[in-house]
Protein backbone atom coordinates (compact mmCIF):
# COMPACT_ATOMS: atom_id res chain seq x y z
CA UNK A 1 0.00 0.00 0.00
CA UNK A 2 3.03 2.10 0.82
CA UNK A 3 4.84 1.87 -2.90
CA UNK A 4 0.97 2.32 -4.53
CA UNK A 5 0.27 5.59 -2.08
CA UNK A 6 4.13 6.81 -3.14
CA UNK A 7 3.42 6.00 -7.00
CA UNK A 8 0.24 8.27 -7.13
CA UNK A 9 2.04 10.99 -5.31
CA UNK A 10 5.42 10.78 -7.09
CA UNK A 11 4.07 10.32 -10.94
CA UNK A 12 2.03 13.24 -11.27
CA UNK A 13 4.50 15.44 -9.96
CA UNK A 14 6.96 13.71 -11.86
CA UNK A 15 4.91 14.55 -15.18
CA UNK A 16 4.21 18.11 -13.57
CA UNK A 17 8.04 18.84 -13.96
CA UNK A 18 8.66 16.55 -17.12
CA UNK A 19 9.40 19.25 -19.87
CA UNK A 20 6.92 18.25 -22.60
CA UNK A 21 8.83 19.81 -25.62
CA UNK A 22 12.00 17.07 -24.64
CA UNK A 23 9.19 14.55 -24.36
CA UNK A 24 8.05 15.05 -28.05
CA UNK A 25 11.79 14.69 -29.02
CA UNK A 26 12.08 11.47 -27.35
CA UNK A 27 8.51 9.70 -28.28
CA UNK A 28 8.66 10.53 -32.04
CA UNK A 29 11.52 8.18 -33.05
CA UNK A 30 10.60 5.83 -30.80
CA UNK A 31 6.80 5.88 -31.96
CA UNK A 32 8.85 5.42 -35.72
CA UNK A 33 10.59 2.64 -34.04
CA UNK A 34 8.24 0.52 -32.95
CA UNK A 35 5.40 1.15 -35.67
CA UNK A 36 7.59 1.22 -38.44
CA UNK A 37 11.46 -0.19 -38.14
CA UNK A 38 12.25 0.52 -41.21
CA UNK A 39 11.78 4.57 -41.42
CA UNK A 40 13.59 4.69 -38.28
CA UNK A 41 17.31 5.43 -39.19
CA UNK A 42 15.56 7.57 -42.15
CA UNK A 43 14.02 9.75 -40.14
CA UNK A 44 16.50 10.60 -37.48
CA UNK A 45 19.00 11.06 -40.48
CA UNK A 46 17.31 13.59 -41.94
CA UNK A 47 16.23 15.27 -38.86
CA UNK A 48 19.54 15.40 -37.57
CA UNK A 49 21.42 16.46 -40.83
CA UNK A 50 18.57 19.48 -41.04
CA UNK A 51 19.39 20.23 -37.43
CA UNK A 52 23.56 20.24 -38.04
CA UNK A 53 22.88 22.27 -40.94
CA UNK A 54 21.68 25.29 -38.58
CA UNK A 55 24.12 24.58 -36.11
CA UNK A 56 26.27 27.60 -36.79
CA UNK A 57 23.91 30.29 -37.03
CA UNK A 58 22.00 28.74 -34.27
CA UNK A 59 25.47 29.03 -32.06
CA UNK A 60 26.34 32.66 -33.50
CA UNK A 61 22.62 33.45 -32.23
CA UNK A 62 22.64 32.41 -28.93
CA UNK A 63 26.28 33.38 -28.41
CA UNK A 64 25.43 37.25 -29.72
CA UNK A 65 22.50 37.28 -27.36
CA UNK A 66 24.48 36.36 -24.33
CA UNK A 67 26.74 38.79 -24.92
CA UNK A 68 24.31 41.39 -25.50
CA UNK A 69 22.52 40.68 -21.53
CA UNK A 70 26.08 40.25 -20.11
CA UNK A 71 27.34 43.21 -21.26
CA UNK A 72 24.17 45.35 -20.84
CA UNK A 73 23.89 46.20 -24.72
CA UNK A 74 20.38 45.32 -25.49
CA UNK A 75 19.37 48.53 -24.38
CA UNK A 76 21.08 49.52 -27.87
CA UNK A 77 19.61 47.10 -30.14
CA UNK A 78 16.07 48.15 -28.51
CA UNK A 79 16.80 51.68 -29.81
CA UNK A 80 17.47 50.60 -33.53
CA UNK A 81 13.30 49.31 -32.63
CA UNK A 82 12.28 52.43 -31.59
CA UNK A 83 11.26 55.84 -33.85
CA UNK A 84 8.76 56.10 -36.49
CA UNK A 85 6.69 52.86 -36.32
CA UNK A 86 6.16 53.00 -40.52
CA UNK A 87 9.76 53.15 -40.98
CA UNK A 88 10.47 50.44 -38.62
CA UNK A 89 8.13 48.28 -40.59
CA UNK A 90 9.39 49.53 -44.31
CA UNK A 91 12.62 48.67 -43.02
CA UNK A 92 12.02 44.78 -40.79
CA UNK A 93 9.68 43.51 -44.24
CA UNK A 94 12.80 44.73 -46.65
CA UNK A 95 15.87 43.32 -44.60
CA UNK A 96 13.07 40.24 -43.86
CA UNK A 97 12.87 39.45 -47.76
CA UNK A 98 15.93 39.98 -48.23
CA UNK A 99 17.94 38.46 -45.66
CA UNK A 100 20.14 34.73 -46.23
CA UNK A 101 18.33 32.97 -43.88
CA UNK A 102 15.20 30.41 -44.32
CA UNK A 103 12.45 29.56 -41.94
CA UNK A 104 14.79 27.64 -39.37
CA UNK A 105 17.34 30.08 -38.76
CA UNK A 106 15.61 33.29 -38.94
CA UNK A 107 13.89 32.10 -35.57
CA UNK A 108 17.28 32.44 -33.06
CA UNK A 109 17.28 35.84 -34.27
CA UNK A 110 13.46 36.22 -33.64
CA UNK A 111 13.72 35.20 -30.53
CA UNK A 112 16.54 37.37 -29.90
CA UNK A 113 14.14 40.16 -30.67
CA UNK A 114 11.90 39.44 -28.81
CA UNK A 115 13.81 39.01 -25.79
CA UNK A 116 15.39 42.89 -25.66
CA UNK A 117 11.93 44.19 -26.40
CA UNK A 118 11.20 45.31 -29.80
CA UNK A 119 8.07 45.96 -31.19
CA UNK A 120 5.78 43.38 -31.88
CA UNK A 121 4.64 45.06 -35.12
CA UNK A 122 8.40 45.15 -36.40
CA UNK A 123 9.21 41.52 -35.54
CA UNK A 124 5.91 40.35 -37.18
CA UNK A 125 7.07 42.23 -40.47
CA UNK A 126 10.19 40.65 -40.37
CA UNK A 127 8.97 37.28 -39.52
CA UNK A 128 6.57 37.07 -42.02
CA UNK A 129 9.20 38.10 -44.63
CA UNK A 130 12.14 36.32 -43.76
CA UNK A 131 11.23 32.95 -44.42
CA UNK A 132 10.04 33.21 -48.11
CA UNK A 133 13.27 34.39 -49.83
CA UNK A 134 17.00 34.36 -49.91
CA UNK A 135 19.71 34.49 -51.98
CA UNK A 136 20.40 31.30 -52.78
CA UNK A 137 16.64 30.50 -52.61
CA UNK A 138 15.97 33.09 -55.04
CA UNK A 139 18.56 31.50 -57.52
CA UNK A 140 16.93 27.83 -57.74
CA UNK A 141 13.27 30.15 -57.91
CA UNK A 142 14.69 31.66 -61.02
CA UNK A 143 15.90 28.48 -62.46
CA UNK A 144 12.39 26.44 -61.59
CA UNK A 145 9.78 28.90 -62.30
CA UNK A 146 11.68 31.43 -64.08
CA UNK A 147 12.72 35.48 -62.71
CA UNK A 148 9.87 36.95 -62.88
CA UNK A 149 8.16 34.71 -60.62
CA UNK A 150 11.24 34.64 -58.45
CA UNK A 151 11.47 38.35 -58.39
CA UNK A 152 7.64 38.52 -57.79
CA UNK A 153 8.02 36.22 -55.40
CA UNK A 154 10.47 38.50 -53.35
CA UNK A 155 8.41 41.26 -53.82
CA UNK A 156 5.38 39.57 -52.31
CA UNK A 157 7.58 38.76 -49.58
CA UNK A 158 8.08 42.28 -48.60
CA UNK A 159 4.80 43.17 -48.98
CA UNK A 160 3.18 40.25 -46.76
CA UNK A 161 5.73 41.39 -44.24
CA UNK A 162 4.68 45.02 -44.25
CA UNK A 163 0.92 44.26 -44.50
CA UNK A 164 1.75 42.14 -40.58
CA UNK A 165 3.63 44.71 -38.96
CA UNK A 166 0.88 47.44 -40.31
CA UNK A 167 -1.90 45.25 -39.13
CA UNK A 168 0.09 43.90 -36.18
CA UNK A 169 0.07 48.01 -35.52
CA UNK A 170 -3.38 48.85 -36.05
CA UNK A 171 -4.67 46.19 -33.62
CA UNK A 172 -1.78 46.78 -31.28
CA UNK A 173 -3.99 47.53 -28.40
CA UNK A 174 -6.48 44.92 -29.01
CA UNK A 175 -6.86 41.48 -26.79
CA UNK A 176 -4.97 39.55 -29.91
CA UNK A 177 -1.44 41.38 -29.42
CA UNK A 178 -1.53 42.45 -26.39
CA UNK A 179 1.06 40.56 -23.85
CA UNK A 180 1.80 38.38 -26.52
CA UNK A 181 5.04 36.20 -25.55
CA UNK A 182 4.18 33.04 -23.68
CA UNK A 183 4.68 32.66 -19.98
CA UNK A 184 8.70 31.39 -18.85
CA UNK A 185 8.07 31.09 -15.58
CA UNK A 186 11.31 32.91 -13.04
CA UNK A 187 12.80 34.48 -15.88
CA UNK A 188 12.45 37.75 -17.58
CA UNK A 189 12.72 36.97 -21.39
CA UNK A 190 10.95 34.53 -23.64
CA UNK A 191 14.03 32.59 -24.03
CA UNK A 192 14.64 31.70 -20.92
CA UNK A 193 17.26 34.65 -20.25
CA UNK A 194 17.54 36.72 -16.96
CA UNK A 195 16.59 40.03 -16.97
CA UNK A 196 19.27 42.81 -18.27
CA UNK A 197 21.78 44.99 -16.60
CA UNK A 198 20.03 48.27 -15.83
CA UNK A 199 23.69 49.39 -15.61
CA UNK A 200 26.84 50.44 -17.06
CA UNK A 201 27.63 49.19 -20.30
CA UNK A 202 30.63 47.26 -20.37
CA UNK A 203 31.78 45.85 -23.35
CA UNK A 204 34.51 43.72 -22.01
CA UNK A 205 32.14 42.02 -19.26
CA UNK A 206 34.60 39.43 -18.65
CA UNK A 207 35.89 41.18 -16.08
CA UNK A 208 33.27 40.75 -13.68
CA UNK A 209 31.59 37.32 -12.31
CA UNK A 210 28.28 38.35 -12.21
CA UNK A 211 28.23 39.34 -15.97
CA UNK A 212 30.43 35.86 -16.93
CA UNK A 213 27.81 34.25 -14.85
CA UNK A 214 24.92 35.75 -16.67
CA UNK A 215 26.62 35.11 -19.74
CA UNK A 216 26.94 31.77 -19.18
CA UNK A 217 23.24 31.79 -17.65
CA UNK A 218 21.63 32.89 -20.92
CA UNK A 219 23.71 31.21 -23.02
CA UNK A 220 22.30 27.71 -21.77
CA UNK A 221 18.89 28.87 -21.17
CA UNK A 222 18.72 29.65 -24.73
CA UNK A 223 20.95 26.59 -26.39
CA UNK A 224 18.40 24.21 -24.54
CA UNK A 225 15.39 26.03 -25.40
CA UNK A 226 16.18 26.76 -29.32
CA UNK A 227 17.03 22.90 -29.58
CA UNK A 228 14.57 21.11 -28.05
CA UNK A 229 11.86 23.39 -30.18
CA UNK A 230 13.74 23.02 -33.56
CA UNK A 231 14.39 18.90 -33.06
CA UNK A 232 10.80 18.86 -32.94
CA UNK A 233 10.16 20.97 -36.03
CA UNK A 234 13.02 18.75 -37.77
CA UNK A 235 11.14 15.61 -36.81
CA UNK A 236 7.94 16.41 -38.08
CA UNK A 237 9.57 17.95 -41.52
CA UNK A 238 11.34 14.07 -41.65
CA UNK A 239 8.20 12.17 -40.80
CA UNK A 240 6.70 14.43 -44.05
CA UNK A 241 9.61 14.22 -45.91
CA UNK A 242 10.17 10.25 -45.48
CA UNK A 243 6.51 9.25 -46.13
CA UNK A 244 6.45 11.62 -49.06
CA UNK A 245 3.98 13.80 -48.19
CA UNK A 246 4.12 15.88 -51.47
CA UNK A 247 2.80 13.08 -53.49
CA UNK A 248 -1.26 13.79 -52.44
CA UNK A 249 -0.47 18.30 -52.58
CA UNK A 250 -0.46 17.45 -56.38
CA UNK A 251 -3.48 15.92 -57.18
CA UNK A 252 -5.43 18.87 -55.95
CA UNK A 253 -3.61 21.77 -56.85
CA UNK A 254 -5.16 21.40 -60.64
CA UNK A 255 -7.68 23.92 -62.64
CA UNK A 256 -7.56 27.74 -63.45
CA UNK A 257 -9.30 29.82 -61.36
CA UNK A 258 -9.82 31.93 -58.01
CA UNK A 259 -10.59 28.59 -55.95
CA UNK A 260 -7.35 27.01 -57.33
CA UNK A 261 -5.06 29.50 -55.73
CA UNK A 262 -7.47 29.60 -52.12
CA UNK A 263 -7.17 25.54 -52.09
CA UNK A 264 -3.45 26.14 -53.18
CA UNK A 265 -2.91 28.45 -50.00
CA UNK A 266 -5.00 26.17 -47.61
CA UNK A 267 -2.92 23.16 -48.78
CA UNK A 268 0.40 24.92 -48.71
CA UNK A 269 -0.07 25.88 -44.82
CA UNK A 270 -0.21 22.46 -43.62
CA UNK A 271 1.59 20.62 -46.24
CA UNK A 272 4.81 22.46 -47.30
CA UNK A 273 7.88 20.93 -45.91
CA UNK A 274 10.95 23.60 -47.26
CA UNK A 275 11.39 25.71 -50.07
CA UNK A 276 13.41 23.82 -51.85
CA UNK A 277 11.17 21.02 -52.68
CA UNK A 278 8.11 23.23 -52.93
CA UNK A 279 10.22 25.21 -56.04
CA UNK A 280 10.81 21.95 -57.76
CA UNK A 281 7.12 20.48 -56.76
CA UNK A 282 5.66 23.66 -58.92
CA UNK A 283 7.46 23.75 -61.38
CA UNK A 284 6.74 20.35 -62.53
CA UNK A 285 2.93 21.26 -61.92
CA UNK A 286 3.41 24.69 -63.76
CA UNK A 287 5.35 22.84 -66.48
CA UNK A 288 1.56 21.02 -66.87
CA UNK A 289 -0.29 23.62 -66.76
CA UNK A 290 -1.33 24.62 -63.40
CA UNK A 291 -2.09 28.30 -62.91
CA UNK A 292 0.75 30.11 -61.65
CA UNK A 293 -0.99 32.41 -59.36
CA UNK A 294 -1.78 28.79 -57.57
CA UNK A 295 1.75 28.20 -57.49
CA UNK A 296 2.76 31.51 -55.95
CA UNK A 297 -0.13 31.37 -53.47
CA UNK A 298 1.71 28.17 -52.14
CA UNK A 299 4.64 29.18 -51.89
CA UNK A 300 3.90 32.08 -50.34
CA UNK A 301 1.39 30.25 -47.28
CA UNK A 302 3.33 26.89 -46.94
CA UNK A 303 7.15 29.20 -46.60
CA UNK A 304 5.56 31.01 -43.78
CA UNK A 305 3.74 28.59 -41.99
CA UNK A 306 6.53 25.26 -42.64
CA UNK A 307 6.74 23.00 -39.92
CA UNK A 308 10.27 24.51 -38.85
CA UNK A 309 9.25 28.02 -38.80
CA UNK A 310 5.48 27.43 -37.18
CA UNK A 311 6.52 25.17 -34.35
CA UNK A 312 9.19 28.13 -33.24
CA UNK A 313 6.76 30.67 -33.91
CA UNK A 314 4.22 28.36 -31.48
CA UNK A 315 7.01 28.55 -28.75
CA UNK A 316 7.62 31.63 -28.75
CA UNK A 317 4.37 33.74 -28.53
CA UNK A 318 0.84 32.53 -27.27
CA UNK A 319 -1.55 30.76 -29.42
CA UNK A 320 -3.73 34.20 -30.14
CA UNK A 321 -0.67 35.85 -31.44
CA UNK A 322 0.58 32.80 -33.13
CA UNK A 323 -3.30 32.12 -34.99
CA UNK A 324 -2.91 35.84 -36.55
CA UNK A 325 0.40 35.05 -37.52
CA UNK A 326 -1.00 32.11 -39.88
CA UNK A 327 -4.41 34.16 -40.40
CA UNK A 328 -1.57 37.24 -41.91
CA UNK A 329 -0.18 34.16 -44.05
CA UNK A 330 -3.15 32.67 -45.98
CA UNK A 331 -4.70 36.55 -46.49
CA UNK A 332 -1.34 37.35 -47.48
CA UNK A 333 -0.74 33.95 -49.85
CA UNK A 334 -4.16 34.58 -51.61
CA UNK A 335 -3.42 38.17 -51.88
CA UNK A 336 -0.58 37.38 -53.68
CA UNK A 337 -1.76 34.35 -55.73
CA UNK A 338 -4.41 36.34 -57.22
CA UNK A 339 -2.10 39.15 -58.04
CA UNK A 340 0.51 36.94 -59.81
CA UNK A 341 -2.07 35.25 -61.43
CA UNK A 342 -2.97 38.66 -62.93
CA UNK A 343 0.16 39.70 -63.97
CA UNK A 344 1.69 36.27 -65.37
Amino acid sequence: MADQSLNQTTLPALWKRLDKAWAVVVLIPLAVLALDAAQFWPVVTTASGAFIGTVPIILFAITAVAYIKASGAESLIARAFEGNPVRMIFMAALLGGLSPFCSCEVIPFIAALLAVGAPLAAVMAFWLASPLMDPAMFFVTSGELGLAFAVGKTVAAVGLGAMGGFVTLAFSGSAVFADPLRERPKVGGCCGVKAPFQGQLVWQFWGEAERREAFRDSWVDNALFLVKWLMIAYLFEALMIEYETTQYVAQFLGGDNLLTIVLAALIGMPAYLNGYMAVGLMGGLVDQGMNPGAAMSFVIAGGVSSIPAAVAVWALVKPRVFAAYLGLALAGAIIAGMAWGVIA
